[in-house]
C-alpha cells in the first residue's frame, strides 16, 4: 500500500496519543475488527476496517480479525471465508484471526465467577414477562421475582442450563445491575440464553450461548485489545461493558469508544435489508455490482487503494452524518484515472461508410493507452481503420442545436486518434431512421476541427455485453419515512447494451480495468468467456454537453439535440467534490435552510428534514419558541422517542403552539433535559398543554437549595460507605452518588445546581 499523508488528529488518536504518553498499556496498541458471519460486509465495514488496522499501523501496534460468532442460527463457514478474502482485498493483514467461539469455555467460566460474586443471577421469566418488568424510558423496570435466588442455586440451574436440562427460553442467566437505571441496556442485561441450536463450529457442545455484550467485552480481554473502537450504536452498551470488565478483571483493561457510523446517499446499508435485495431476487447477488458490498464493489471494478481513500476522506467523527455517494465515486475516479489504459467502444453503433477509403484498405494507427497528463500511464495499441468504421448514434444530430462540435450533415470532425471526416450524405430507411453516414476522410492535414469522437472500425471490432450500472436507489434517503425502500429502486440501476470495442481488449481477463472514452471506467465482469466479453461500468466520466445542455435549452424552433443514452449518469454522480463544501453537500436543501436560517447544528437541521418535523418546528419557532431550543427538542428529543415508539408525523396529537409553550419550560429553568423528554412522551400519548402536564404530574424541576441540600444528605447519609470511598479516593463513585441522588428526586433535581452542591458536601 501506498503512505498516506499525515492528517489532522482525529478524537481516537488524540486519546492513544495520551495513554502512550502516560504508558497506559505500556506502550500497546491492540485493536480488532469483530464482524459477525451472517453476512458480506460492505462498505461501511470498509471503514471500520481501515481505520482499526490504520491504527494499529500508525502505532506499531497489531490488529485482530474476531468472528462475532455467538449465535448459532445465522453464522455460516461462506461468510467467514468472504470476510477474510474482503480484508485481505483491502490490503490489510491481521495479526491473530480469532473466533468468539474459540472462548465458550472462558466466558462460562467468568459467568460462574459472576455469580459466585453475586453479580449474576439465573431468571425464569419468559421473554414477554421480562420485557414487562423492564419498564419503559419513562418508568422504572421492577426486579425479578427471581433476583434473589441464592448462589447455590443459581449454580446449580446455571450448570444445568448448560448440560441441556432446559428447552430455549425456559432460563436466562441475567447480570445484577440496577432495574431503575436510566440506560435501558443497565436493567439486569441478559448475559446467556438456551439455544439449542447446531454451532458451525463447535457442533452440537453447548446448549446455552453468551450474548454480545457478554461475549464481545470479554473476548477484548482475552486478547489483551487496549481500544475497543464500535459504532456510535453501541454507546449505550458501552455503561454495560465497563460493568461487566470491572466486575471481573482488574486495571489496565479494554475501554470501548465509539465513533460515528457510516451512512451514504442512493444506498441502505443494513443487512437486513441487503439479505432481502438478494432473496427478492431485486439484485443477481451479494457480488451484483449495484450492491455496496465489498464484494459487489469489487466486481464492479472499484479498487481496495479507492475505498481505502474514501475511508481516509470521510475521517472519523463522533457525530453521525451522511456522506455524499459523489465522494466515493470521485475516489474511485480520481484512481482509475491513473491505472486504467484508455480504449475505445462504442454503446450504440451507427455505420459510417468512408468514401474515398478502398475496399479492402486497412491502416495501422498507434494510439497511446494513456493521455500525457498521467505519467503513471504507458503503452500503446494498433487501431485499424477501414472503409466502414462505427460511432456511437448520440455523435450525430440531423439539425444539431448551438453550440453543437460532433457530427451533422456537412459537418467535420476528428475521429479519436485518427483522420478527420466530413458527412456528405445521410441515409435512411423506410422510417425515417438514420442508418447510415457516408462520409469523406480529409487528408491534407489542414482542417482544425473542433470536436472530436470516438470510433471502431467495423471488421475489426469484437462484440462485448456492456452492462451500464447506476444508483440502486433512485433517491438520496431511501431509509426516509415510513415507505418500504424498495418502493425507491431504481429501475434504470442496469441497463445492457451490445456494444462493439476496439480489438486489444479482446483477451483481457476478469477484473481488468479499462476507460472507454467518453464514456466512463469498465471492469472485465467474472462471467466472461473466451469469444463473450462482459464489461461492467465502474463509474461514468463527467459529461460537459450534457452539462451544457441543462444549462442552455435549444432556442425556440430549434431542433433538439440526438438524445443521451440510456441510464446516462445523472450530474450527482459526475462531479468530483471539494473537500471545503463536503459538509455543507451532506445536507439536503430543506437541512441547508434550517441550518442557515435559525442556526440550527447541522446534526438537528439534518434529523429534523429528515423524519419530516420542518413544519412542526417552523410553527413552534412562530409560537415564540427560541429556534436553538425547539432545534434540540424536535431533533434530538422527539425524535427519538418517535422513532422508540415506531410513530410518524402524522400521529401527533400536538402541534407547534404545544412545543413552544414545552421549550419556554425548558429555557426559564422549570423543566431540565429528562422532565422535557418524560413530558414528550405524554404529549405522544396523549396531547394536551405541557404546562398542565407539569402541574399535574409534579414534573417541576427542584431548583431550591435548601430542598436539594437535605435530598443530598439524606443521600449521603444513606450511602455513608460509598461516601468514604469517594473520599478515600474513589473518585468514580461520584457518578454513582449523583445517581443516587437523581434517583432520590425522581429525576427532578436541577443538574447543575445539584451537582454544585453535591461536590461542595463532599468536600
Amino acid at each position: 500500500m501506498t503512505d498516506t499523508p499525515a492528517r489532522p488528529k482525529d478524537f481516537l488518536r488524540e486519546i492513544i496519543d495520551e495513554h502512550c504518553r502516560r504508558g497506559t498499556y505500556g506502550g500497546r496498541v491492540v485493536t480488532r475488527f469483530p464482524p459477525e458471519p451472517n453476512g458480506y460486509l460492505h462498505i461501511g465495514h470498509a471503514k471500520s476496517i481501515c481505520l482499526n488496522f490504520g491504527l494499529a499501523q500508525q502505532y506499531g501496534g497489531a490488529c485482530n480479525l474476531r468472528m462475532d460468532d455467538t449465535n448459532p442460527t445465522t453464522e455460516d463457514p461462506e461468510y467467514v471465508a468472504s470476510i477474510q478474502a474482503d480484508v485481505r482485498w483491502l490490503g490489510f493483514q491481521w495479526a491473530g484471526f480469532f473466533h468468539a467461539s474459540d472462548y465458550f469455555e472462558q466466558l462460562y467460566q467468568f459467568a460462574e465467577q459472576l455469580i459466585r460474586a453475586g453479580k449474576a443471577y439465573v431468571c425464569s421469566l419468559s421473554e414477554a414477562d421480562m420485557r414487562a418488568y423492564r419498564g419503559t424510558v419513562t418508568e422504572p423496570g421492577r426486579p425479578s421475582p427471581y433476583r434473589d435466588r441464592s448462589v447455590d442455586e443459581n449454580l446449580d440451574l446455571f450448570r444445568r442450563m448448560r448440560a441441556g436440562e432446559f428447552p430455549d427460553g425456559a432460563h436466562t442467566l441475567r447480570a445484577k445491575c440496577d432495574m431503575s437505571a436510566a440506560n435501558m441496556k443497565m436493567r439486569d442485561a441478559p448475559l446467556y440464553r438456551i439455544r439449542r441450536a447446531h454451532h458451525y463450529r463447535t457442533g452440537d457442545a453447548w446448549s446455552i450461548y453468551p450474548l454480545y455484550d457478554f461475549a464481545h467485552c470479554l473476548s477484548d480481554q482475552i486478547e489483551g485489545i487496549t481500544h475497543s473502537i464500535c459504532t456510535l450504536e453501541f454507546e449505550n452498551n458501552r455503561e454495560l461493558y465497563d460493568w461487566i470488565l470491572d466486575a471481573l478483571v482488574p486495571e489496565p483493561r479494554p475501554h470501548q469508544y465509539e465513533f460515528a457510523r457510516l451512512a451514504i446517499t442512493y444506498t441502505v446499508l443494513s443487512k437486513r435489508k441487503l439479505l432481502e435485495l438478494v432473496e427478492g431476487e431485486h439484485v443477481s447477488g451479494w457480488d451484483d455490482p449495484r450492491m455496496p458490498t465489498l464484494s459487489g464493489l469489487r466486481r464492479r471494478g472499484y479498487t481496495p487503494e479507492a475505498i481505502r481513500a474514501f475511508a481516509d476522506a470521510i475521517g472519523v467523527a463522533k457525530t453521525n452524518s451522511v456522506v455524499d455517494v459523489a465522494l466515493l465515486e470521485s475516489c474511485v475516479r480520481d484512481d482509475l484515472n491513473r491505472r486504467a489504459p484508455r480504449v475505445l467502444a462504442v454503446l450504440d453503433p451507427l455505420k459510417v461508410t468512408l468514401t474515398n477509403v478502398a475496399e479492402g484498405e486497412v491502416e495501422t494507427l498507434e494510439a497511446p493507452y494513456f493521455p500525457a497528463d498521467v505519467p503513471e500511464g504507458s503503452g500503446a495499441r494498433a487501431l485499424p481503420l477501414s472503409r466502414t468504421i462505427l460511432i456511437e448514434r448520440e455523435d450525430f444530430a440531423e439539425t444539431p442545436p448551438k453550440g453543437w462540435h460532433r457530427l451533422a450533415p456537412g459537418g467535420e470532425v476528428r475521429l479519436r486518434h485518427a483522420v478527420v471526416i466530413r458527412c456528405d450524405e445521410v441515409i435512411k430507411d423506410d422510417r425515417g431512421e438514420v442508418v447510415e453516414l457516408r462520409c469523406s476522410v480529409d487528408r491534407t492535414g489542414e482542417k482544425k476541427p473542433k470536436g472530436t469522437i470516438h470510433w471502431v472500425g467495423a471488421a475489426h471490432a469484437v462484440d462485448a455485453e456492456v452492462r451500464l450500472y447506476d444508483r440502486l436507489f433512485s433517491v438520496e434517503n431511501p431509509d426516509r419515512g415510513d415507505a418500504d425502500y424498495k418502493t425507491f429502486l431504481n429501475p434504470q440501476s442496469l441497463v445492457i447494451k451490445l456494444a462493439k470495442v476496439e480489438p486489444s481488449v479482446a483477451s483481457a481477463s476478469p477484473g481488468a480495468l479499462f476507460q472507454f472514452e467518453r464514456h466512463g471506467f469498465f471492469c472485465v465482469d467474472p462471467e466472461t468467456k473466451a469469444g463473450a466479453l462482459v464489461f461492467n461500468r465502474t463509474v461514468a466520466l463527467k459529461d460537459s454537453w450534457a452539462k451544457q445542455q441543462r444549462a442552455e435549452a435549444p432556442e425556440k424552433g430549434q431542433s433538439k439535440p440526438a438524445p443521451k443514452p440510456e441510464a446516462a449518469p445523472r450530474p450527482a454522480a459526475q462531479s468530483t467534490p471539494k473537500p471545503a463544501a463536503r459538509s455543507a453537500r451532506e445536507l439536503s436543501p430543506e437541512a441547508a435552510v434550517l441550518r442557515d436560517r435559525h442556526g440550527l447544528s447541522p446534526d438537528d437541521a439534518r434529523v429534523i428534514a429528515d423524519s419530516g418535523l420542518t413544519a412542526l418546528f417552523e410553527a413552534a419557532v412562530a409560537s415564540g419558541a427560541k429556534a436553538d431550543t425547539a432545534g434540540t427538542l424536535v431533533g434530538s428529543e422527539l425524535d427519538r422517542a418517535m422513532k422508540a415508539e415506531a410513530r410518524g408525523v402524522d400521529s401527533l396529537a400536538f402541534g407547534g403552539r404545544e412545543l413552544a409553550e414545552l421549550a419556554a419550560l425548558v429555557d426559564d429553568g422549570t423543566l431540565g433535559a429528562k422532565l422535557a423528554r418524560e413530558v414528550i412522551a405524554e404529549l405522544l400519548k396523549s396531547g394536551g398543554s405541557p404546562k398542565q402536564i407539569v402541574e399535574q404530574r409534579g414534573f417541576r424541576q427542584v431548583s431550591d437549595e435548601g430542598a436539594l441540600g437535605a435530598a443530598i444528605d439524606a443521600v449521603l447519609a444513606a450511602k455513608a460507605d460509598l461516601v468514604a470511598r469517594y473520599r478515600g479516593g474513589e473518585t468514580k463513585l461520584y457518578g454513582v452518588l449523583v445517581g443516587e441522588l437523581m434517583k432520590a428526586t425522581g429525576g427532578k433535581a436541577n443538574a447543575k445546581l445539584a451537582g454544585d452542591l453535591l461536590r461542595r458536601k463532599l468536600g
